[in-house]
């Protein structure tokens, strides 16, 4: 189980149309995955998000050199290590370890966690609702009836962006658009202040099918967000950004959230994510993972959902939703797999059980050129 040879891809899609948020747009899609092999041939995959430069010179000349020779087996004291230089890249390193591991134990990756509670984990189809052009409403909403259509029960748009006036006219034109039965979230990208996310409650009042409100504000103003959620009728969901567990205490045990959306890329490893996971069920919180960048990212998602207790018994749905990227990107099938009608069914299999698009990783390989 040594380390024999760590292999790189950074991968690089330049965007037609630029799309975007509240932050901006979005004029490329990356992803940078890596590949772990040990000596006996037994590999493991792993996917990191940031910029591909940084990556490539920190897996060349830090990361890279600390593995080769190292066990696989100790990945958590191997992740640890790494979290301390680059946080993101104990996460994809801790991917790869993990697969290595179960692929060697002869189990699927949720067998080694213990089992499966659920076959099949329900997405939601999450969009950006902002382009360049003037009718930037109309093909936000053809885009989010296009999936509804394809089996989409649970959607995510964007506000924040544009002025309230024209995201509440945006948002009551889709929601006047869909059936009842769809369920709808908003993403704010903390674009507010307590006072003009409570003029939300106007929209809200008037349509009955909402998931939640996403980071309205931003997330350190814990008591602002309690006041928030007493305030207005739909739950309040967020925490994407936050790497430790200790960042969501404060937002727990004030009562901030309804809805916890850790991302697996922005924390210190697979373990430490599903510590997340566990802390929100023990305070009594639903757990929404946020998982936009990254298709072999969400699958481990996914894994985490499929062994996680159900919140309530009392739900029609046995556990939340995970996010599903619905806008233009390749690097969403790099390791192939779809809903059918809003639900995924976990792969069987050892380790991930599925096998990566090589066609696709050689057609996108980044050629070391300036971007932006």
């Amino acid at each position: 189980m040594q380390i024999e040879r760590v292999e790189t891809y950074p991968l690089l899609y330049k965007l037609p149309q630029a799309y975007g948020d509240a932050n901006g747009y979005k004029r490329y899609r990356t992803c940078f995955l890596i590949r772990v092999i040990t000596k006996s041939g037994i590999d493991g995959w792993g996917e990191i998000i940031d910029w591909l430069p940084t990556l490539q010179s920190g897996f060349r000349e830090r990361i890279i050199p600390y593995l080769l020779g190292k066990m696989a087996t100790d990945r958590l004291a191997l992740t640890d290590v790494i979290s301390k230089w680059h946080q993101r890249s104990a996460a994809g390193v801790s991917m790869a370890l993990t697969e290595i591991v179960a692929k060697r134990a002869g189990l699927s990756v949720c067998d080694l966690w213990g089992g499966k509670f659920h076959q099949q984990i329900p997405v939601y189809a999450s969009f950006q609702s902002y382009w360049e052009a003037s009718d930037w409403c109309e093909r936000s909403i053809e885009k989010v009836t296009q999936e509804v259509a394809a089996g989409h029960k649970q959607v995510k748009v964007k506000i924040g962006g544009r002025s309230l006036q024209e995201d509440f006219a945006h948002i009551r034109r889709l929601m006047q658009t869909l059936p009842e039965d769809v369920l709808v979230a908003l993403d704010a990208n903390q674009s507010y202040d307590t006072s003009h996310a409570r003029k939300w409650e106007r929209v809200f009042s008037q349509f009955p099918n909402w998931l939640w409100l996403e980071e309205p504000m931003p997330l350190d103003r814990a008591q602002e967000y309690g006041m928030l959620r007493a305030a207005i009728q739909v739950p309040i969901a967020g925490g994407e950004n936050l790497v430790q567990c200790a960042q969501f205490l404060p937002l727990y045990q004030s009562g901030a959230l309804d809805i916890a959306q850790p991302d697996l890329l922005h924390t210190e490893g697979i373990e430490a994510y599903r510590t997340h996971l566990q802390l929100a069920r023990q305070y009594g919180y639903r757990v929404s993972p946020h998982s936009f960048d990254g298709s072999l990212a969400r699958l481990y998602t996914l894994f985490a959902q499929a062994c996680l207790p159900a919140w309530s018994k009392m739900d029609a749905d046995p556990i939340e939703p995970v996010e599903w990227d619905a806008m233009e990107n390749p690097f969403t099938q790099l390791f192939p797999l779809a809903p059918v009608q809003g639900k995924v069914t976990i792969p069987e299999g050892v380790g991930i059980g599925v096998l990566p698009d090589w066609e696709l990783i050689n057609a996108m390989r980044w050629d070391g050129s300036v971007y932006a």
